[in-house]
């Protein structure tokens, strides 16, 4: 199982970090970034997950589970505003939009890289 949740979590950095980019280098939010965010956020919620079922209950209150909740939370608000967007054809938000993503993708980062921290000590 502890594989299935390393793929699915490297997966999630892939994909959010290939629409996150590719929308700031695109200067502007287009329909694939938005189902990129939302594969990003399947293929996390996947991982974590699986990492919660095998990890002690300790873990979920550790620094990286609380910072892994608040990223997925974030990545739920993110990919569900970017639908608005799209979905409302603002092109004035579409073309801010890069700004608010590369925040979320930052934070996201924080308990991907403890997460490795963390499985390399353990």
């Amino acid at each position: 199982m502890l594989m299935y949740a390393i793929i699915f979590i490297t997966l999630a950095l892939v994909f959010y970090t290939i629409g996150v980019w590719a929308e700031k280098f695109q200067k502007q939010l287009k329909t694939w970034h938005v189902s990129i965010f939302w594969l990003g956020l399947i293929c996390d919620t996947a991982g974590t997950t699986i990492m919660g079922k095998l990890a002690e209950e300790s873990f979920l209150f550790s620094f990286h589970g609380i910072t892994g909740l608040l990223a997925i939370l974030l990545m739920l608000f993110h990919a569900v505003w970017a639908t608005i967007v799209i979905v409302r054809k603002d092109k004035h938000m579409q073309v801010k939009f890069h700004t608010f993503s590369i925040l979320v993708w930052v934070i996201w980062l924080i308990p991907y890289i403890s997460g490795v921290i963390f499985g390399m000590t353990k």
